[in-house]
């Protein structure tokens, strides 16, 4: 009775065998914009790191991958934001291809078929995966249906996929899958995380970069 009422209160998800915390990530871009900063800033200057200037980058929407836009070598991007191609349009030496669809404005990315057929025919050194929710067992996860579907397609378009997300985000479920957890071969973190967040990740062989 407990679960279904805190269920019911939106507090968590139900799932079998039980019930996990839902995604605390606000629901419109700008709501989201406000939350976590500092968190979002520490990840993306983590997830900086991985790139290696010349490399081939796919760099997904949200707030984290705008703020990593700011910080990252010279290479060439692939991106289906206009948000986060203006801003790597501003990085020394742009080289950035914009994908093009549906904008959705929930998200603030294109979405859809046609993104979908881009992506499948890219290959990519790095992806830069946004993340609304992440559990071990219930996998990467997001609240846009059409946005988690051109997710899917993106996390197996390059050799490695990182993963950004704050701690809020970490042992949560939203409504839609992209991938198993273990589809992320790293994970930007912001410093001072629990390591109780972190092991069921560590286990699946995923590395932590802080």
């Amino acid at each position: 009775r407990d679960l279904e009422e805190l269920a019911e209160a939106g507090a968590l998800r139900r799932v079998h065998g039980g019930a996990v915390p839902r995604s605390p990530v606000a629901s419109t871009y700008a709501e989201r914009a406000t939350q976590s900063v500092a968190g979002k800033q520490a990840v993306a200057r983590a997830a900086a790191s991985l790139l290696k200037p010349g490399e081939v980058a796919i760099v997904d929407g949200g707030t984290t991958a705008l703020a990593l836009a700011g910080l990252l070598p010279p290479a060439t991007f692939i991106t289906h934001s206009p948000l986060v191609a203006a801003a790597l349009a501003e990085r020394e030496r742009p080289d950035v291809v914009v994908l093009g669809g549906t904008l959705d404005p929930g998200p603030m990315v294109a979405v859809g078929a046609e993104t979908i057929r881009a992506y499948e025919r890219i290959t990519a050194d790095v992806c830069f995966l946004g993340i609304w929710s992440l559990h071990a067992e219930a996998g990467i996860t997001g609240r846009y249906r059409e946005e988690a579907e051109v997710r899917r397609v993106m996390v197996e378009r390059a050799d490695r996929v990182v993963g950004l997300t704050t701690r809020d985000k970490l042992g949560t479920v939203s409504a839609f899958a992209s991938a198993p957890a273990a589809a992320l071969t790293h994970l930007a973190i912001e410093p001072g995380t629990p390591e109780e967040l972190l092991t069921p990740f560590r286990e699946l062989g995923i590395a932590i970069v802080s």
